[in-house]
This record gives C-alpha cells, sequence and structure tokens, in this order.
C-alpha cells in the first residue's frame, strides 16, 4: 500500500548526484528551448542532456554509433527538476558514466547554473550496448567499463 503523503504532495523519482563528475560542458538554454510556461520544458531538457552525452562520448573519441566497436541505445531516463532555466541561461553539464553491467551503464548528470550557483536538475539515462549490424544487444567493451567506474 503506498505511503500516504500530506497535503497534494505526490511521489517523486529520487535521484542523487555523485560526489564527482569527469566532464563538463556548457550549453545555453535558447527561446526555442522554453515551453508555455516560459521556462525550459522537460523535452528540450533531456535534448540538451543527450547534447552533453554525446560530448562526454566524444572527449573519449567514442559516437553513440562506435562506442569501442559498439552501438548505444539509451534504454531509460529519468529527470528531476529542482529549479527553473530560462531563455539564454548558461547552464553547466557535469556528466559522469558508472553502474556497469553486462551489457550497458548509466551515464549520470548534474544541471546548474553558475551565474548563481542554482542547481537547475539532475538526470540519468540507462545506455544499452547494441550491434546495429545484427540488430541485438551487445556485451559492454572492457575499455568502457573502465571509465564508466570512474565514480
Amino acid at each position: 500500500m503506498p505511503e500516504k503523503r500530506k497535503g497534494y504532495e505526490m511521489p517523486r523519482l529520487q535521484l542523487k548526484a555523485l560526489n564527482q563528475y569527469e566532464f563538463q560542458t556548457e550549453l545555453v538554454v535558447r527561446t526555442t528551448d522554453l515551453n508555455y510556461g516560459g521556462h525550459l520544458g522537460n523535452d528540450r531538457l533531456l535534448s540538451l542532456v543527450h547534447e552533453a552525452r554525446v560530448g562526454w562520448l566524444h572527449s573519449h573519441q567514442w559516437s553513440e554509433l562506435d562506442c569501442c566497436g559498439v552501438g548505444l541505445i539509451m534504454s531509460d531516463a529519468g529527470l528531476v527538476y529542482r529549479a527553473e532555466a530560462f531563455a539564454a541561461d548558461n547552464l553547466l553539464f557535469e556528466v559522469a558514466g558508472s553502474e556497469i553491467t553486462r551489457c550497458g551503464f548509466r551515464v549520470f548528470y548534474r544541471i546548474s547554473r553558475p551565474a548563481d550557483s542554482t542547481l537547475i536538475a539532475l538526470a540519468e539515462t540507462g545506455m544499452t550496448c547494441f550491434d546495429y549490424q545484427n540488430r541485438k544487444i551487445a556485451s559492454l567493451p572492457e575499455a568502457v567499463a573502465k571509465v564508466c567506474s570512474f565514480s
């Protein structure tokens, strides 16, 4: 039976920041990233997370189509907002891989606004190794496992 909560509070996804991240990139919120509420939309944040992940992969000379000889598919994603972001905000995306499995790993993101040290969001994506030629799940390459053992 679900836990009873006071008022209108509802259960929320619980994501925790890592102690450290191995990669950083800055991205600017564009006007087209805003939703009807005038702030960064959840679909657009996921797109920015994707951009940050591609940068992290590139920092290791990898891509989503060739990550040490295997492809990658995003198998799940979670976003937890902590504050709003607006057009022209410069956001810092900190990224690290962790929680390796036989066929994949998780990528963790901390998104903040350096101008006022505000934590905007935490995010995670599950990445599954995939053999696009044979259309099947592949094993995690050792070199990727080594990088994702960082945190």
